[in-house]
């Protein structure tokens, strides 16, 4: 038996650690409902923000960041539903 043989399960082991590493990633349902809640969180932050711009209570400055921001958002979530369902019509000509 030689010294590499001897290894080999050691090293298969350090390699498969480095290829899929345990730690598991997020599922899809996870990070779907925290990419929802921090767009609801951020939708209500800037309304909030345009509400106290229309009393008086905040300045222009930051009524635009917000509706800049809201913008932002808003184009974010298309873009990604664009994706979502690009990535279903695909599934759907895949041969059955």
């Amino acid at each position: 038996m030689s010294i590499l043989s001897a290894l080999a399960p050691d090293l298969y082991a350090r390699d498969r650690m480095v290829v899929r590493p345990e730690a598991a990633d997020p599922d899809l349902a996870t990070t779907a409902a925290t990419f929802a809640a921090e767009f609801a969180q951020t939708l209500n932050r800037n309304e909030a923000t345009a509400r106290a711009a229309l009393r008086g209570e905040a300045e222009l400055h930051s009524l635009i960041e917000a509706l800049t921001s809201t913008q932002n958002a808003v184009e974010t979530v298309a873009a990604v539903r664009d994706r979502v369902v690009e990535a279903y019509q695909e599934i759907l000509r895949m041969p059955v």
